[in-house]
């Protein structure tokens, strides 16, 4: 697949659609994302961006609940949807003569969906019980995701939980739900992807069949989440009844994912010297050396990188013994830092660590599931669904400099420090 394969165009009602032909294997993904995350959902309604995604399954103008899943996995495919913090994605992976239906589908529920209240009240059950099993009955629920960003920022979509108070979630109403649809599931808001076995002017003529007619509305004004750095070192603790040792996660700011993409990449190379594989350096440091922690791993954004504008983090964490001083594993993470941003690493340890990445980028993309929704993501956040198939040799071309560079800027008087403390038993 290259870049010269990539198409892309508008719709007269502003939905944008990239095209990727690729004809080696017969079948076709299909995603639409959204302009709309946890960093959107008003304050009061934590955790509506997440429900939202839920009753976007339950029926639509002209399909029944469950009609969808149906459709999808009576045709041999495959399908879901998930939610990030700056976008909201739905895919289907289908036989390609099965190219229709998941247009159809995707264009039903863009045109209306079913917003009624016994689906609303279904599935604040169906999200609360989802987060009973993932972070309150779970060991290290949430751990960093949900509990870090309240350290780090300061502000309301930066820092509530994006998976939702349970208050919050049971005040939400059918009102609320239109509101939320009209304003942010508009066409001008949303990116439609088609990758794998097709042919353009068959696509093309199925896909204005199918969402030509959508109804335009405004594209909403995205805010800036912005927020400055924090001015000092700011530390919390999270006690966990079901947690066996103890955790911390070190958050730290990073620069701007979209505007500074080479400055960010640096970052990820960054996370790879410090933790990828046992030879690199906070393995060898904290687990082999001094066997401070049981394990240890770094990387950029809450959920992996490419999923979220400014303001995106760097990650730490790492688990240790209740007999290891938090500080002590706070010191020696400071020391490897501040060795990489005195002596830049060397290029063969350098080129294992991009190796690395790029092969990983080439075997993900290899996927038809993650190169659609990659294609996607990249088109909505970055504008620019071609840096796809750019990234592993701009990963590549990122220099010993460069990630001195950013080792230096993770400094400990502008981080947040959350610990999670084993509390079985307390009181």
């Amino acid at each position: 697949m290259t870049v010269s394969q990539l198409h892309r165009y508008t719709l007269a009602n502003g939905l944008r659609v990239v095209l990727a032909p690729d004809d080696t294997t017969p079948v076709v993904g299909v995603s639409v994302h959204y302009d709309v995350g946890f960093r959107s959902e008003p304050e009061g309604r934590t955790g509506f961006a997440h429900l939202f995604e839920h009753l976007m399954f339950q029926g639509s103008e002209s399909l029944e609940k469950l009609a969808h899943f149906r459709h999808v996995q009576s045709s041999g495919g495959t399908f879901n949807g998930s939610t990030h913090p700056d976008y909201t994605d739905y895919f289907e992976v289908l036989p390609s003569a099965a190219l229709e239906r998941a247009l159809f589908l995707e264009a039903d529920r863009m045109r209306a969906p079913k917003l009624t209240e016994e689906n609303l009240r279904n599935q604040i059950d169906v999200v609360k019980e989802e987060i009973r099993l993932n972070v309150l009955n779970r060991p290290y629920g949430g751990f960093p995701w949900i509990l870090l960003p309240p350290v780090l920022f300061d502000t309301f979509p930066n820092a509530h939980n994006g998976y939702g108070g349970f208050e919050d979630l049971e005040q939400a109403t059918v009102a609320d739900c239109a509101a939320f649809f009209d304003t942010y599931y508009a066409p001008s808001n949303a990116v439609l992807t088609v990758a794998g076995d097709f042919t353009l002017d068959a696509a093309q003529a199925l896909i204005e069949k199918h969402f030509g007619d959508v109804p335009a509305r405004p594209r909403p004004q995205r805010p800036s989440f912005a927020e400055p750095p924090p001015t000092a070192e700011v530390r919390a603790d999270h006690p966990d009844p079901l947690a066996p040792l103890p955790a911390v996660a070190i958050g730290y700011r990073i620069p701007d994912p979209v505007d500074e993409v080479d400055a960010y990449l640096a970052y990820l190379v960054l996370a790879g010297v410090l933790t990828d594989g046992d030879g690199s350096r906070l393995q060898q440091r904290l687990v082999y050396g001094d066997q401070l922690v049981s394990d240890v791993s770094a990387g950029c954004g809450m959920f992996g990188p490419f999923e979220a504008r400014d303001p995106d983090t760097f990650t730490i964490t790492a688990m240790h013994s209740p007999e290891v001083a938090l500080d002590t594993v706070l010191a020696a993470v400071d020391d490897e830092l501040e060795k990489l941003a005195s002596t830049p690493p060397d290029p063969t340890e350098l080129a294992k660590v991009t190796a690395r990445w790029a092969a990983s980028l080439h075997k993900e993309h290899d996927r038809i599931v993650s190169r659609t929704l990659a294609l996607g993501a990249f088109e909505l956040l970055y504008g620019d669904p071609a840096l796809v198939y750019q990234l592993p040799d701009r990963i590549s071309s990122v220099t010993p400099d460069a990630v001195s560079a950013a080792a230096k800027s993770l400094r400990p008087d502008s981080r947040a420090i959350l610990t999670v403390t084993p509390s079985a038993g307390a009181q």
